[in-house]
């Protein structure tokens, strides 16, 4: 008995974004990294084997392949929603399932950042290596996924290298650091001083720390205060009384005190620059009223930027941005296209072993028959290839009212001319 032939393993994608689902719905079902193991477990017990999980305040998806996707991709939100104690009818209207080549496109866009609430955000393919690093523990990336994950790190790469749709800041945070670096190069070379301990001020630290800020220190009015941030920050606690001073070290300065009153003037970064030789300082007042002389703005040395400066900057960014995604969206399909046409030619590997096997045993068959007469031979070997072909097309041709594209397919195949004489070329 001919053993039993596996089904095709397929593509698919199923969960909730910020396209289709409420932000409160996604916050109930966010899984933390140290969650995803367990709900990997559950897929696997509902039959899905080879799949990755991922999770992030854009989206909860499953990717996978599996030889019923659609039943797949219901199992996956399935799953997560059992995780999360979130009922069946919660979810109604607010999840997508994607399969076969949909669900190649989306994987590949969700790698390459053109499928988030902000386009190009770097975090997006680590969460996405994330993913599928613990779906390799788990032992669930075979099956093709393997595959299909490689090449949507190819498309991700192409995006990333032909195109700028991640090259312009789009926070206000994000803006900040990109113009310290504009001006200062390196920042690990830098030292920062940050006035105050307002919330914008905080994140304008944090960005520039994590993008390697060498050394940052606090001051408030309020010692306390400057210590709490200061232990947040991973970062050095100053004087407050000794202000003046501190700004002689100061390559990026950011205010965020918010007391009403103007506690940088231009007198005291006159000094400073002074003794500091006239090395250049960014400036960053991120109060409302500011924190700094309108006059500082006025110092060749000093390079000033408030919120809406920083805001602005940020809009052209979102602005490139989204012109970028149209050049990345066409990279995404090519490698898309490419990975199908590619994913096809591999299909059809197994049949055309199984015919160059059947054409040398008939070919070893017909030599033992016709020995060392050539021409025997080979009439034997046409004759033979050609038997159960030619009553498959007579049977097709008096049964199959389709037989115009099985002909034509059959010149295609071996590139017959119309001419009846040989092939085309």
């Amino acid at each position: 008995m001919a053993a039993h032939k596996p089904k095709a393993l397929r593509p698919f994608v199923g969960g909730l974004s910020h396209h289709s689902s409420s932000l409160g719905l996604r916050d109930q079902l966010f899984l933390e990294e140290s969650q995803i193991p367990a709900v990997l477990g559950r897929l696997r017990l509902a039959g899905v084997g080879h799949a990755l999980v991922l999770s992030t305040c854009d989206r909860i998806e499953v990717q996978g392949m599996d030889d019923d996707p659609e039943t797949a991709a219901a199992r996956a939100i399935a799953a997560v929603a059992q995780h999360a104690g979130v009922e069946d009818a919660v979810l109604a209207g607010q999840t997508y399932t994607l399969t076969d080549a949909a669900a190649v496109r989306q994987m590949f866009r969700v790698a390459a950042s053109l499928d988030s609430l902000i386009i190009g955000e770097p975090q997006v393919l680590g969460q996405v290596k994330t993913g599928h690093r613990m779906a390799a523990d788990a032992g669930m990336t075979g099956g093709g996924l393997e595959a299909l994950i490689q090449a949507a790190y190819g498309a991700a790469k192409r995006v990333r290298s032909e195109t700028a749709v991640g090259e312009r800041p789009v926070s206000i945070a994000a803006a900040a650091a990109r113009l310290a670096h504009d001006l200062h190069g390196d920042l690990g070379r830098v030292s920062g001083l940050l006035v105050g301990t307002g919330e914008m001020g905080e994140l304008v630290a944090a960005q520039l720390l994590g993008e390697g800020l060498g050394h940052l220190t606090v001051v408030h009015p309020n010692e306390g205060r400057a210590e709490a941030l200061a232990r947040t920050l991973n970062s050095h606690v100053g004087d407050f009384d000794e202000l003046e001073r501190l700004l002689d070290e100061a390559d990026v300065l950011l205010t965020a005190l918010g007391s009403r009153r103007q506690v940088i003037d231009a007198d005291m970064m006159l000094v400073a620059l002074h003794r500091r030789r006239k090395r250049p300082v960014f400036l960053v007042d991120t109060s409302l009223p500011g924190d700094v002389e309108p006059a500082v703005n006025r110092l060749d040395e000093v390079f000033l930027y408030d919120l809406g400066d920083l805001e602005r900057v940020a809009m052209e960014g979102r602005a490139t941005r989204e012109q970028e995604a149209a050049g990345a969206l066409a990279i995404v399909d090519e490698e898309v296209e490419a990975f199908l046409r590619g994913r096809d030619e591999r299909a059809a590997v197994p049949a055309l072993n199984e015919l160059r096997g059947h054409f040398e045993y008939v070919r070893s068959e017909v030599l033992a028959e016709a020995g060392d007469d050539a021409e025997r031979a080979t009439r034997l070997l046409v004759n033979r290839l050609l038997h159960a072909p030619s009553e498959t097309m007579r049977q097709a041709a008096a049964e199959d009212g389709d037989w115009p594209k099985a002909e034509a397919l059959i010149r295609r195949l071996f590139g017959l001319s119309r001419g009846g004489k040989g092939s085309d070329r």
